[in-house]
């Protein structure tokens, strides 16, 4: 790869990580020649340590490493986006990413969960979702049946839009019934993960 690494100081390229499937800013690092070969030979996402000064392969310490995918070079041929696959919480706080933020393949459902939460705990009177938790679990589990069953109808007909509309209310009546519960969808992709192991 022709990095230019004499433009940097100490002759470290930054390297932007970007999660490959959600295609989340995971965190910056540095990288020299060595970290880059490493990285292109292991398959494990290297760093240089200004720190540590020496080579830092992601996750040695946590467990928590980046599996790479790919790795492009900018215009400048200066900077590195790296793509990698993180195997759990990316900065050394616990949190996904290193601005804190969340990092999950189906972007919308986490915020959507905690949209749930915030409502449930609310005690809005107008708030559909608190007006559900106020009449329990059999209301909450009567409406993801009755949202199944409606999404088995439209299954049968040819108006994607009813479909997509009854597929929609189902998801989200069983992330009320996830709460309602106590868990979350990462409760259900843990199962679903150990079922797909080898």
């Amino acid at each position: 790869m022709d990095i230019d690494f004499a433009k940097h100081p100490e002759g470290l390229a930054p390297a932007i990580v970007q999660d490959d499937t959600t295609l989340r800013v995971l965190m910056l690092g540095y990288m020299n020649r060595q970290a880059l070969d490493n990285t292109l030979s292991t398959g494990r996402v290297t760093f240089w340590s200004r720190s540590r000064n020496r080579l830092w392969t992601k996750g040695e310490e946590s467990g928590n490493v980046l599996e790479l995918r790919s790795i492009a070079i900018d215009c400048d041929h200066d900077t590195l986006l790296v793509k990698a696959h993180p195997t759990g919480p990316v900065c050394h706080t616990g949190a996904d990413t290193c601005w804190t933020e969340r990092n999950h393949p189906a972007g919308f459902l986490p915020y959507l969960e905690d949209i749930i939460r915030l409502r449930r705990n609310s005690g809005d009177p107008q708030s559909y979702v608190n007006t559900l938790f106020t009449r329990g679990m059999p209301k909450i589990a009567q409406k993801v049946g009755e949202e199944a069953v409606e999404l088995v109808i439209e299954a049968l007909r040819d108006e994607p839009d009813k479909f997509l509309g009854e597929a929609a209310d189902l998801l989200f009546h069983y992330l009320v019934l996830l709460n309602a519960k106590g868990y979350t969808l990462q409760d259900i992709t843990s199962v679903l993960e150990k079922r797909h192991a080898p």
